[in-house]
């Protein structure tokens, strides 16, 4: 449908919530948030009050007089992104939206808040700082590569790394829900993947319905309730050095696992939580795709897909600080890689592959196989990730 300056254009049920900078304008119906600068608002409210958009663009060329303004692309920017509801009083055929049922509204309010108040917020600041303390004064305490090998069967290693990594990533997420249902808003868990790890991610879009000073807290509950079991496991070392093999190996194995997550959350170019707690601490809520567009066209020799940056006012120099972090995570990877994930991949294939050649009846030789099952379970999950972001969406 054509749309003209002589248009009169309606809107779908919005609510608009300010934020530091501009404006995000929620979708009532579909609960999807989007970030708008002030112009844009200031044309919707207009529109919500029946004027011709050429009315509407005449208004706002005096009213922001260095802005460049365009009611037309506008409007058409607004249909794309399904907002419009009618134009010139015609309707306009949506697809039909299923929303899902909130999610997770099992967990009380009330719980939430027992988690996530001024109290234990500062509690947790204590505790992330301790931490780092107690790895200042403990350098030996700091995980090593050997730590995940607690036993010399390595099927029994990789069980027991397994259940402890989902147990502390559920225990991560749940720290997140908590703090979200301390808001009294919905949320759901998912499988996802960051790059080669398969993970638990927690839908927190309701957020955005918050002011932006209380985000910060949902973004990094999970980091603290890491920090927490982190916390536990090396008192645990300290108060018990002289505990049985198993238990000061489980403790190990404990402490390499959290804190090489936490380590991971440094990385902001794979969007973890401190990604966020960047993007809503500087106001720039597209600032990574920025970033990546500033990087494709720094190196077009190599004929990069180029796409529109959208970079508002005055976010130039924080799209510019994120880069140096962006690269900063990156070597941070590699650093974990070679010095962690790497050693320990030859390690196990050093162990593993000699078993593949003993006789059925050997434990060596059901050690090999029963790894490669639970190596293939990992690889089957991380491919249905990889399948639900890169090929469903394109659907």
């Amino acid at each position: 449908m054509n749309i003209t300056l002589h248009s009169r254009i309606s809107i779908v049920p919005i609510e608009i919530h300010k934020d530091k900078k501009n404006y995000i304008v929620e979708d009532k119906l579909t609960c999807e948030f989007f970030e708008m600068p002030e112009i844009c608002i200031e044309a919707i409210n207009m529109i919500n009050q029946g004027l011709q958009l050429e009315e509407i663009e005449t208004i706002l060329l005096d009213k922001f007089p260095k802005d460049e303004v365009n009611l037309v692309g506008f409007a058409n920017q607004l249909f794309e992104l399904e907002l419009i509801d009618q134009i010139d009083g015609v309707k306009i055929e949506k697809k039909q939206i299923s929303k899902e049922p909130s999610g997770m509204v099992w967990v009380s309010p009330k719980l939430g808040r027992l988690f996530f108040n001024k109290f234990t917020i500062f509690l947790y600041s204590v505790i992330l700082v301790l931490n780092i303390v107690i790895f200042i004064v403990n350098p030996s305490l700091f995980p090593h590569r050997d730590d995940i090998f607690v036993f010399d069967i390595m099927v029994v290693n990789v069980i027991f790394w397994m259940a402890f990594s989902f147990l502390f990533v559920l225990f991560h997420e749940f720290g997140h829900v908590l703090a979200i249902r301390a808001h009294n808003l919905p949320t759901k868990m998912e499988i996802g993947h960051r790059m080669f790890f398969v993970v638990l991610l927690t839908d927190m879009s309701s957020i955005w319905r918050l002011p932006s000073k209380d985000r910060n807290i949902l973004f990094l509950a999970g980091l603290y309730f890491d920090s927490n079991l982190l916390f536990l496991a090396l008192i645990g070392q300290l108060l018990f050095p002289d505990s049985s093999q198993f238990i000061s190996g489980l403790m190990h194995l404990a402490t390499f696992d959290i804190v090489l997550r936490m380590i991971f959350q440094c990385c902001i170019y794979m969007k973890t939580d401190l990604y966020y707690v960047f993007e809503n601490v500087s106001g720039c809520y597209n600032v990574m795709e920025n970033a990546k567009q500033i990087i494709r066209k720094r190196l077009s020799f190599l004929k990069l897909e180029q796409m529109d940056e959208v970079i508002f006012s005055g976010e130039k120099r924080t799209v510019s600080f994120y880069m140096l972090l962006y690269f900063l995570g990156f070597f941070i990877t590699i650093f974990l890689y070679f010095n962690y994930y790497i050693p320990e991949i030859i390690h196990v294939g050093e162990q593993i592959l000699p078993g593949f050649v003993q006789p059925p009846t050997s434990l060596l030789f059901w050690d090999a196989v029963v790894f490669s099952l639970q190596v293939s379970i990992f690889i089957f999950l991380l491919l249905y990730s990889w399948r639900k972001k890169y090929l469903l969406n394109k659907v």
